[in-house]
C-alpha cells in the first residue's frame, strides 16, 4: 500500500538543517523534517545546577514547547497553564539525555548549555527534528569564540541524531509524518550516534503487538535513516 506521502519506505522527508539562524544565540539550527520545523538554540552558561557545583564537571539541558499555533488548533501556552505537561517533561528529558551521552562533561568544565527547542510547525516527529536539530546546535555553541576561550578539550566524542519509524500498512517505514504516525500500528523513536551506538529506543504497538522481526527490520531502517542525518549534520557544522 503506497504511503500517504508517496515516499519509498525507505525515505526520509526532505530534510534541512539550517545553521546559524539566531542572532544571539552561541549555537542554533533550525530543523525541518517535511512540514515538521523546530527551532533549536543554544546558550553556553559559566555556572552549573548546584548538585555539580565544585566538582569540574559541566551540563547539558534542554527545554521543550510547542507553539500555539504549531498544529492544527492552537493549543494555550503552558506558561499560561501553569505546568508542564508530562509529554513536555518526557521529550525535554530525551533530548537532554540524547546530547550527554556524547558529551565529556568533564571536559565541558563547570560550565552548563542550555538548549531551547521550540517547535515552530508540527507534522510528526517533533522530538527526533530536536534532538537532531540540537547537535548542530550545541556543537556550534561549542566552537563560538566564548566557549573557546574556556575550553582545552573539545568535549563532543560523538554526533547525535534521531528519527522514528513504524509499521504502517503492516510494513516498516522510514521517519512517520502525522498522516502515517496518526494510524501506525507501531512507533518507535531512535537516537542513534554517528558511530552506530544505540542511546535510547521507544517504541510502542499502537494496536495488538508486533513480532521481534518487525522491530529488526525497524531498526536497519533507523540506522539507514541516521547514516543520511548525520551527514547532513556535518555538511551544517562544516565538517568533511
Amino acid at each position: 500500500m503506497p504511503r500517504p506521502s508517496g515516499r519509498a519506505p525507505t525515505e526520509l522527508r526532505p530534510v534541512r538543517l539550517e545553521p546559524n539562524v539566531a542572532k544571539y544565540a552561541e549555537g542554533s539550527c533550525l530543523a525541518s523534517f517535511g512540514d515538521t520545523r523546530v527551532l533549536c538554540c543554544a546558550t553556553v552558561e559559566e555556572k552549573v545546577p548546584p548538585f555539580l557545583r565544585n566538582t569540574g564537571r559541566g551540563w547539558i539541558t534542554a527545554e521543550y514547547g510547542m507553539l500555539p499555533r504549531s498544529t492544527h488548533t492552537r493549543t494555550d501556552r503552558e506558561a499560561a497553564r501553569g505546568r508542564q505537561t508530562g509529554r513536555t517533561h518526557e521529550i525535554q528529558r530525551l533530548i537532554g539525555r540524547s546530547l550527554r551521552a556524547i558529551a565529556d562533561l568533564n571536559a565541558l568544565g563547570e560550565r552548563q548549555i542550555r538548549i531551547d527547542c521550540d517547535v515552530l510547525q508540527a507534522d510528526g516527529g517533533t522530538r527526533t527534528a530536536a534532538i537532531t536539530g540540537s547537535y548542530v546546535a550545541l556543537y556550534l555553541a561549542l566552537k563560538s569564540p566564548m566557549a573557546q576561550a574556556a575550553l582545552t578539550v573539545f568535549p563532543l566524542i560523538d554526533s547525535v541524531a534521531a528519527i522514528s519509524c513504524g509499521i504502517a500498512a503492516g510494513e516498516p517505514v522510514l521517519d512517520l509524518d502525522y498522516a502515517e504516525d496518526s494510524t501506525a500500528e507501531a512507533d518507535a523513536n531512535f537516537v542513534v550516534t554517528g558511530t552506530g551506538g544505540i542511546v535510547e529506543i521507544q517504541a510502542t504497538a499502537e494496536k495488538g503487538h508486533f513480532a521481534e522481526a518487525r522491530f529488526t527490520e525497524m531498526l536497519a531502517l533507523a540506522r539507514h535513516g541516521i547514516a543520511q542525518l548525520a551527514r547532513l549534520q556535518r555538511e551544517a557544522i562544516g565538517v568533511g
